[in-house]
């Protein structure tokens, strides 16, 4: 019992150390999906170019039974 008592102490000064020396730019605000995000989107004509032949690749394999189970007797 005692080890997980020193085991909590050890990983909050860790936790507590990561935190101080983060500073004032540590972001703990989790998942952002608003308009303050950072990254930028990608242009619409690229990013839409590479899944058009996939999409048109799947539909035959779609249509074909994955085993003679799935089919009605």
């Amino acid at each position: 019992m005692w080890k997980i008592a020193v085991g909590f102490i050890v990983f909050a000064a860790l936790a507590m150390f990561v935190i101080i020396k983060g500073g004032s730019n540590l972001d703990m605000g989790g998942e952002k999906h608003g308009t303050d995000t950072s990254h930028t989107p990608a242009s619409g004509a690229s990013a839409a170019a590479p899944t058009a032949p996939a999409a048109t690749t799947a539909a035959p394999a779609a249509a074909t039974p994955a085993s003679g189970a799935s089919e009605a007797k």
